[in-house]
Order: C-alpha cells, then structure tokens, then sequence
C-alpha cells in the first residue's frame, strides 16, 4: 500500500531568508551611498583635472553596479514570493544573483591581476598626493558599507547560534515515559555538568532493583550495547557513560518487560543553510574592495618612502588573487544551490537515521535548498509496520528547516 503526503497544498510557498526587509533596506542605502561617492569623485576629478579621482569613481561604479544587482534581487523576491509561478517560491533568487555577482568579481580579478602585471613590467608615474587619500577614503566607505551591509552591528545570519549542552536540546534530553504493568516511570539522558548518562526516575511506579534493570541501545548500524544500572539517591542511574551521538533505540529490561524509547540527536540549523547568499555577496564585493583598498595604501606609502615602485602593482597582484579566491567560494556554494545538490549531507544523514532507527528503511531521500534558513525534502519509506504519514512528519518535526517535506510510505 502507497501512502503519499505532501505538504504542498498546506501553507504558503515563502521560502525568504530571515531579515530579508532589512537586508534589502541596508543594501538600498549602501548604494545611495555608493552613488553619491561616485558622483563626487567624477565631478570632482572633472573639475580640479585629476585623473585618478575620476578613475576612483568609475571604480565605484562597479561596485554600485554590484549592489544594485543584490537590491533589485532582494525586492524582485519579495514582491512576487507568492507568484504561483515559481513552483518552490522565491528563495533562491538571492543565491542566482549571489553567482551573477561572484562571476563579475572573478572578472574584476582578472582584470587587476592583468593590470597589475602590466604596470610591473611599465611602470607609470603615480600621483601620490591624490592616490593616497582617494584610496584612504574609499576604504573608510567600504567599512561604512559593510557595516550597513551586516545590518547596522545585527548579524543577518540567525539560523546557526548555538546555546546547548553537548550537542543536545530539550527534545533530546527531555525525560520519556516508561509504561510498565506496575506504572510508570521516567527515563532520561543527564548530562548537566557531568558526563551524558541514563537515569531512571519514578512516576506511579517503584524503582526496580538495580541489578534486576538494564537499558540496552541499538544504532542504526545495528550496534547493540548494554547498560547496567545502579542506584543512586532517588533515582537509577547506569554505570557507564553514554557515546556520541545519543541517537539510538533503548530498550530498558526489568522483570520480563521492555519498554522501547527512541533517543534523538537535537537538529540544529546548519550555517550553509541559513547563509544569504545575496548578502554574502554584496558583503564580499565591499570586502574585496577594503581589501585592495588597504593593499593599496601600503604599497603606495612604501612606494613614496623608499621609491619601491613596484609595490604598488605587487599589492594589486595580491588583491586580484584575494578577490578570485572569495569569487571561487561563492560561485562553487550559490552553484550548488541552483544545481539542486544535496545543501547538508549531515542532515540528510540524520533524516535517514531518525526515520530508520526504529526498523523502517528510506528507499528514496532527496534533499534540497529552497531558500536561507528554508530546505525541501522528499522522502519515500519502506515499513512493515502500519504506520502513515501523519507519524512521520511527526519524527521529522524536529528538522525546523525543513520547510517543503513529501512524505511516501509503502507498507508491505
């Protein structure tokens, strides 16, 4: 029997990052910024006759040009992320326009690197008295922009703090309910302040002899492992530490009975997948420009102090080969996402495991970027025990980034 799920028809397809409005006004400001700068070096290059301040603002251009391709990407989401059109919404607009930006800063690179060899080679007279606080202030604009950028001192990036014990939240610590003939008791993992281990507490039933109870594990990959008990003041307590990761079947024995409790790992937001990369790379174009900002300022102050001419296109060589290297990171990371590949095989392999931890088997898992903070997931199930969707989602409820899930479930 096939039971298909999905939750398609059950909310919304708005699949933006968080912060997104407020990303999207700092990015608008950063231009009007950039575009003032511009218009003031042009204007006045043209008016005193300096060449470089005209240069510096043609160079800011660009760098407006690069912000304005992050703006438009961030309002062209927004206003249409309910457009029936975009089966997955608009989430991942951020990231195409994070590689269209990655691929102008691979060329902006190149374009240095090629300018600063040929200056090695022919050497051109530079203006030192203009050039050194051209590119002072143009650097003192970048710190500015990126501050706006980076939301005015709020980071933009919520989905990856971590305040937890070891690894594990409320869910996986939480105490479960033993049912037994003579009532019930309480079994959980403590781990505050002291090594991770199991303690077995009473609710309406007595605490069992110690040497008569034994809590045994059983992993995914079949591992088993068994756990003796001993009794401490008011509760059971097993001997020996708990291994990482705490995601298993326990089974705990007394008196002929098991009772079977599922343990698992507490699934935090991954970074990568939180990540705006419409944002990462308006950050990356201001950075790369403070970078040979600064570049430049220590070349042209060594050039003018010891008449090391060479250094000015030496920093620039430097610059190209930083700014290539952060283009190369953002295109391998926004590419990934448009190609639909696996975005965190470590939570796909914790899907796996909470779903196949109690007998059952995934015969089909696909695992997906929808936007920042957003994931999509299909997953087909093989068991043998009559269970429906309803219970599935209901194991997977813990994966809060997991904004789209199908769920298939064969029974045979």
């Amino acid at each position: 029997m096939n039971d298909i799920d999905s939750s398609a028809t059950a909310h919304r397809h708005v699949f933006l990052g968080h912060g997104h409005e407020r990303n999207e006004r700092n990015t608008w400001t950063v231009i009007w910024l950039c575009g003032a700068m511009m218009i003031l070096e042009i204007g006045g290059g043209v008016w005193f006759g300096s060449i470089a301040l005209v240069a510096d603002g043609l160079h800011m251009s660009t760098h407006a040009g690069a912000m304005l391709l992050a703006a438009l990407a961030y309002t062209y989401a927004r206003k249409h992320a309910d457009d029936p059109r975009f089966s997955f919404g608009t989430g991942k607009l951020g990231d195409l326009a994070g590689f269209s930006s990655a691929i102008i800063l691979a060329m902006i690179s190149l374009l240095i690197g090629y300018e600063a060899i040929s200056r090695l080679f022919a050497p051109v007279p530079i203006h030192f008295r203009e050039a050194i606080p051209i590119a002072s202030l143009g650097l003192c604009v970048n710190v500015l922009s990126a501050w706006l950028l980076s939301g005015g001192g709020h980071s933009h990036e919520h989905g990856h703090s971590h305040a937890h014990d070891h690894g594990h939240g409320a869910q996986a610590d939480a105490a479960r309910e033993i049912t037994l003939k003579s009532g019930t008791l309480a079994m959980e993992i403590f781990e505050d302040g002291v090594p991770p281990r199991f303690r077995v507490y009473e609710v309406t039933a007595p605490l069992p002899d110690a040497a008569a109870a034994t809590i045994e594990t059983i992993r995914t990959d079949g591992e088993r492992r068994v756990f003796k008990l001993v009794r401490r003041s008011g509760f059971l307590e097993s001997a020996e530490d708990i291994p990482e990761p705490h995601a298993f079947l326990a089974e705990f024995h007394t008196g002929g009975e098991t009772a079977r409790l599922v343990f698992e790992e507490h699934a935090h937001a991954d970074s990568k997948t939180g990540r705006d990369n419409n944002m990462r790379a308006a950050l990356v174009h201001v950075m790369a420009d403070a970078a040979v900002s600064v570049l430049v300022i220590i070349g042209l102050i060594l050039a003018k102090t010891f008449g090391w001419l060479w250094m000015d296109p030496v920093a620039g060589m430097i610059g190209a080969g930083v700014i290539a290297s952060w283009a190369f990171g953002l295109i391998r990371d926004t590419g990934a996402i448009l190609l639909d590949m696996n975005p965190d095989r470590a939570i796909a392999s914790k899907i796996r495991e909470t779903i196949e931890i109690d007998g059952d088997t995934v015969g089909d898992l696909h695992l997906w970027r929808l936007g920042p903070g957003h994931l999509g997931a299909i997953v087909s199930v093989e068991t043998k025990k009559p269970r429906d969707v309803p219970y599935y989602r209901g194991r997977l409820a813990r994966f809060h980034a997991l904004s789209h899930l199908t769920i298939e479930v064969t029974q045979f």
